[in-house]
């Protein structure tokens, strides 16, 4: 059991790493053909790229026994539509330079994963866990006292979206790749629709008359599939609640992109709910290295 829980957790830290990091940078340099064009091109190649893995693995065989459980799909569903808002809202905030603000929903998801694993699986929550999970709820009130007049709705949705999209995908329990598979062709004919919509408006930055950005905008396949096929492979090895306390890792380097690289703002009152929820992972991170 420990050799999985470790695995889960490097397989973890290395998606994390991903989002935080690798993730940011790509998306950030294609942002300038808009966020509803970037968003299409994810879900388009994303599924694509599922559809090729899972032949190569010959895996279609599990995909119909799956599709056959008409709870799995119905769950897949759900699944497929809340990662979707993940996606969507999550370029939105790195197009309209909000990466401090998409960071903050993912510093307080992990909490959520945390409650939400003990809520539905009984995962361990001893006193040093709860004291971390106190502190972040205390950052999470003080960042919204301090911005009243404007609430940080896109890391609340971002927050919500990952953390209940986890649940989901841990309660059902089956393959990783061909659960993103069949979530991915759920909005697979969405994503199409509104691509023909943009193209006949001659809205598209993809054609064929600029062949290395059309080239390069496929990459938005590869660099969402593998980061989330590490990720949710890792919560299903090791749980919500420790997983979800690794994925610290994204929102800090998203942190520290947006302010250092991207010179966005960062106010007295994000600064100090962002200490706390540093605080709070480190109590987390120690007693989960005691603990495993």
């Amino acid at each position: 059991m420990n050799e999985q829980f470790n695995k889960g957790i490097l397989l973890t830290s290395l998606g994390s790493f991903w989002w935080g990091f690798i993730g940011v940078l790509y998306f950030e340099y294609v942002s300038f053909i808009g966020h509803v064009e970037l968003v299409v091109h994810r879900c388009i190649w994303t599924a694509v790229m599922l559809i090729i893995t899972t032949s190569i693995f010959s895996k279609w065989k599990v995909f119909y026994n799956i599709i056959k459980d008409k709870k799995k799909l119905l769950a897949l569903f759900a699944s497929g539509f809340l990662i979707f808002i993940n996606w969507a809202i999550w370029i939105y905030a790195v197009a309209t330079e909000k990466i401090i603000d998409a960071s903050f929903g993912y510093f307080i998801m992990p909490i959520i994963s945390v409650l939400l694993g003990y809520i539905f699986f009984e995962e361990n929550l001893n006193k040093k866990r709860l004291f971390s999970v106190i502190l972040v709820f205390i950052s999470i009130i003080i960042l919204i006292l301090f911005n009243l007049k404007s609430l940080p709705w896109v890391g609340i949705i971002v927050a919500l979206s990952w953390a209940f999209y986890n649940l989901i995908r841990k309660k059902i329990n089956i393959d990783t790749d061909i659960g993103l598979l069949i979530e991915s062709l759920f909005i697979f004919p969405f994503a199409l629709i509104t691509f023909y919509f943009i193209t006949k408006n001659g809205l598209n930055d993809f054609n064929f008359s600029n062949l290395p950005l059309s080239i390069f905008l496929l990459l938005a396949g590869p660099m969402t599939v593998i980061p989330l096929f590490l990720y949710v492979r890792g919560v299903e090895l090791s749980g919500l609640g420790p997983t979800g306390m690794i994925f610290y890792i994204t929102p800090t380097f998203q942190f520290l992109l947006g302010f250092f690289y991207y010179n966005e703002t960062f106010s007295l009152d994000k600064s100090l709910s962002f200490i706390l929820i540093w605080i709070a992972v480190i109590i987390y991170l120690k007693d989960l290295y005691e603990n495993n």
